[in-house]
Parts: structure tokens; sequence; C-alpha cells
């Protein structure tokens, strides 16, 4: 049984960009693999700029570790990898709205009665939404047409 040992970084600085030497550096990656990279991630797109030099954002970066970390210390092949980022992706978006959700439902809880329990039900959202649209363009419509 192997042991798996990480790569120790250094700490990425508060800045805003950062050339591609300096992610080489703070990620522990040639900056030819980072070049490779670029043309495999689709999240991974640094800024261009003059002469095709490349600058990095600091999640750019956070997201170059990312990658060694799944390629180099778990054994992900690329495309493994990939699948693995994007499926990341989608859980944080899940989360995400499934986050919005419940605070609507905390909303929709508290004794300001401004809306009823079954309002933001997974069911009933998007038609609620679309009749509260709907209201919504025929109240403008109408004071359009007191105008």
């Amino acid at each position: 049984m192997s042991i798996k040992t990480s790569v120790i970084f250094p700490t990425v600085p508060d800045k805003q960009y950062f050339s591609i030497g300096e992610v080489s550096t703070l990620c522990r990656v040639k900056a030819h693999v980072l070049r490779y990279w670029e043309s495999e991630f689709h999240q991974l797109k640094p800024l261009k700029r003059k002469g095709n030099r490349r600058y990095y954002k600091k999640k750019e970066v956070l997201l170059v570790r990312k990658i060694r970390e799944l390629l180099y210390d778990e054994g992900y092949t690329i495309s493994g990898a990939k699948m693995r980022l994007s499926s990341e992706t989608i859980q944080t978006k899940t989360s995400s709205s499934n986050d919005t959700l419940n605070s609507f439902n905390s909303l929709n809880n508290s004794s300001n009665g401004f809306a009823n329990p079954d309002f933001f039900s997974n069911n009933n959202l998007n038609t609620n939404i679309k009749d509260l649209l709907s209201e919504v363009l025929d109240i403008l419509h109408g004071s359009k047409d007191n105008n």
C-alpha cells in the first residue's frame, strides 16, 4: 500500500493577477504544462495581454493546484480530472441553488406572513414565479395605459 504525500504549496499572495512564471512557482508545475492544461480544462482561462502574455487570477491559481492534486497526487487521468472538476462544479451550483431555496423557505416560515408555506416548494416554484411575473407585467402595462 502506497502512502500519498501531498505537496506543501507556498502561500498565494494577495494580488489580482499572477504571471505564468509565478503560477508555475506557486503550483509547482512547469509553464509548458500550464499552457497544455489551458487547452484541456475549459475552466482554466487566464487573461491574455500583449504578446500572448498570460495573467491568472487567484481563483485560477487555486484551480491549477486542484488539477495538479487530481493528476499527480490522486492519479486521475486528464479525462477523469475533467469529469471530477465538472461534477464538483455541478455540486457547487446545486448546493448554491439549495441554499437559495432554503433561504426562501426560512422566509416562508417567518411570522411576517408574506407568503404561504407551499409557495416556494420545488413543484410550484416555476409556476408561481411565472404567475408573479405575469401579474407584474399586467400592472406595468396598466400603468402605461393610465399615462
